[in-house]
């Protein structure tokens, strides 16, 4: 992190060249500016953020001009500028509709296009597209109403998000690192008894200990759970011989995680262990095409058919063998998957942060294999940076087992 006696992370110059990225890319697209009701855009624009309980209410956005400094609309106009001095009062209330709780008919979606628009005549983008990542209804037929042209800005954001920079990188490696401790403790905490929502509170505890600022999710499958993968924890109990994969997902500084792991409580069977052994082949092979150049479509290609491990097609087998980019949100560039790669390759490019996951079931119905990296494109090849061991099922939670 930022500190006087050596080179950390340097906050100030991961905001200059986020805004930079994000300008360029407005640029490219042909965009006076874009407006982001994405809190994820708004941190990468601004350098700001609030509490997550902010996602559910649409009551943040801000403008990011082609040329010049974002504007912010911010519930806590006061404390921001105490708090974050690089916007330099470039702030103002928000006007919201709170996901339509003040209802059309207050107008207020009217005096909020009317917002936008004064902002925008000061930066001379008026008559320019506006793009727009997402945003409701009522807000944005106020916008059209009052001349504006509206336009894609999802597509210049993740532009500009998809080659990280070094601070990006070293913020990822560190978020990596909690999902590490956390790995750690779940393997300890793996036991007959324990139940997967044990392995939640203890991932999510970990997390927040760690200091996580948000914690969106717990994957935690245990058993036959996991064949088909359900996607979602219960309350179900660990009993010996069951697979348990877990996914543990965090926000750190901004950035993700997603990053599975595999244990057995007790002792593998012949299934389970052949099960892990396809899973991380499958893996293997994908990190070993990787490099700057290569397609979606040449990882995808190593990947089996959705038929050869137990699907209908590969609609029901989606997110199964899969890659998705990340970076300060869960789903960047490039998405890997025999469902769209194919069709729709992208490139892949030095710089790119994304996990790669595969998953398999035993074929003895006891449960599922499944695992995940994180890994940056390098100059040569890729770097792997979810560091908990993956290279065997880890056996845990009875006498004679690697952790008990």
């Amino acid at each position: 992190m930022a500190k006087d006696f050596e080179v950390g992370v340097d906050f100030n110059r991961l905001r200059q060249e986020r805004l930079a990225k994000a300008q360029a890319a407005i640029k490219a697209a042909g965009l006076g500016a874009v407006l982001c009701f994405d809190m994820d855009n708004i941190r990468y624009i601004c350098g700001t953020t609030i509490v997550e309980v902010a996602r559910d209410f649409m009551t943040q956005y801000c403008i990011c001009p082609a040329e010049g400094k974002p504007f912010l609309f911010d519930i806590a106009v006061p404390a921001k500028r105490i708090s974050c001095p690089w916007m330099e009062g470039r702030m103002e209330p928000p006007i919201s509709i709170l996901k339509g709780a003040l209802p059309p008919a207050t107008k207020l979606q009217e005096k909020f296009a009317k917002q936008i628009k004064r902002i925008l005549t000061d930066y001379g983008v008026e008559k320019k597209p506006l793009g727009i990542d997402f945003m409701e209804f009522p807000m944005e037929r106020a916008l059209e109403k009052e001349g504006m042209i509206l336009a894609d800005g999802t597509q210049a954001m993740l532009d500009a998000r998809e080659i990280k920079t070094a601070d990006e990188i070293e913020l990822m490696k560190q978020t990596a690192s909690l999902a590490d401790a956390v790995h750690d403790q779940i393997a300890r905490a793996i036991r007959p008894g324990t139940k997967e929502s044990d392995l939640v509170a203890i991932a999510t505890y970990t997390f927040f200990k760690l200091g996580a600022e948000r914690v969106s999710s717990i994957q935690a499958v245990t058993g036959p759970r996991g064949l088909p993968h359900s996607h979602t924890p219960s309350d179900r109990l660990i009993q010996p011989g069951d697979i348990v994969f877990v996914d543990p997902l965090c926000t750190f500084m901004g950035y993700r995680t997603c990053y599975y792991r595999s244990f057995v409580c007790g002792k593998p069977n012949h299934f389970q262990e052949e099960a892990y052994e396809r899973a991380s082949k499958w893996i293997s092979d994908a990190l070993d095409v990787i490099r700057p150049g290569v397609t979606t479509a040449d990882v995808a290609a190593v990947w089996p058919k959705a038929e050869e491990f137990g699907y209908r097609n590969e609609e029901e087998a989606f997110l199964q063998q899969y890659g998705h980019g990340v970076g300060i949100g869960l789903w960047e560039r490039p998405i890997i998957s025999r469902r769209f790669s194919f069709d729709y390759p992208q490139t892949i490019k030095e710089g790119m942060v994304f996990a790669v996951e595969t998953w398999c079931g035993a074929e003895d119905g006891s449960g599922a294999a499944r695992i995940e990296e994180m890994v940056l494109a390098t100059r040569d090849g890729c770097e792997v940076i979810t560091n908990y061991p993956s290279d065997h099922l880890i056996s845990c939670g009875l006498p004679g087992c690697e952790v008990f």
